[in-house]
Parts: C-alpha cells; sequence; structure tokens
C-alpha cells in the first residue's frame, strides 16, 4: 500500500503517511505515475535526438568554415569574414547540439540541475517552427505542471 499523496510505502496498521502527514484511509491505493513521471524519460531522449540532429550540420559547417579561406582567392573581404561568419555559425550549432546531449542526459538521469537548463531551451527551442515549437511546447508542459518543481526535486533525490 502507497499514500496517495507523496507515494511513500505504508504498513498496514498506519492512519496518517509518516512521511507527508496525510490521513490514510480506504483512499490508500496504488499510486498512480504522475504526467512528469510517464514523460521524462521520453522528453530526455527527444533532448538527445536533437544533439544528435544539430551535430551533423555543425560539424559540416565547422569543416566548411575551415576550408573557405582555400577555395575564395580573388575577394579579399569574402577571404576573411567567409570562414568566421560560416565557423561562428557552425560553433553555435555544435552549442545547441551539446546543449541537447546534457539536457536530455539530466532529464533522464533526472540531474538538479537539468530542469531548468530544459525550461530555458524549451523557451529557445519556441522560436525554430515547426520542430523546435513542438519540442519546446512538450518540454515547458512536461516541466511546468502545477507541482512539476516539487516533484522533479523529490525524484532527484529518490
Amino acid at each position: 500500500m502507497f499514500c496517495n499523496a507523496c507515494g511513500t510505502q505504508l504498513q498496514p496498521g498506519f492512519n496518517v503517511c509518516p512521511q507527508c502527514g496525510k490521513p490514510v484511509g480506504a483512499a490508500v491505493s496504488l499510486v498512480r505515475r504522475s504526467r512528469l513521471q510517464q514523460h521524462l524519460s521520453t522528453l530526455g531522449i527527444l533532448w538527445i535526438a536533437v544533439g544528435v540532429l544539430f551535430l551533423v550540420p555543425s560539424l559540416g559547417l565547422l569543416f566548411v568554415g575551415s576550408a573557405t579561406h582555400f577555395v575564395v582567392d580573388h575577394n579579399v573581404v569574402a577571404r576573411t569574414l567567409g570562414p568566421l561568419v560560416v565557423s561562428a555559425i557552425g560553433g553555435s550549432l555544435l552549442l545547441v547540439a551539446v546543449g541537447g546531449f546534457l539536457v536530455g542526459w539530466g532529464l533522464r538521469n533526472r540531474e538538479p540541475w537539468a530542469r531548468t537548463v530544459a525550461i530555458v531551451l524549451g523557451v529557445l527551442a519556441l522560436l525554430h517552427p515547426p520542430f523546435g515549437t513542438a519540442l519546446g511546447i512538450y518540454s515547458l508542459w512536461v516541466l511546468l505542471s502545477d507541482e512539476g518543481g516539487a516533484e522533479y526535486r523529490r525524484l532527484t533525490r529518490a
């Protein structure tokens, strides 16, 4: 038997939950998994997938940025700014890829910092339609539930 409020395992004779203090009676049943518990693993996998999707073009752009000065000969501005701009775009995509990997890993392992970082990246992902927007909405829906913060902190300690 488990407490309906906090999920603590209860002995048959308990009238009050020793963890949260809620009264225990005929309403004691198996604990239903919350929205956060149901979707946290999926959300972590999706963020890791985003990391993989951003890794491929970032590495390609970093390679092109390092080879651009060999291709452009006659234009001095293009020869100096071209590699810089392409490498900067590739570097920013690489940061997004690494961020996606870390957030996905952190959510799957229930790291305390991962919820906050995932919320920030979820808000930023809203600006990248259609898939980024969908992932951002899903991230915010899972992580910003009414009791999501307290529940996530409880899950990190478990």
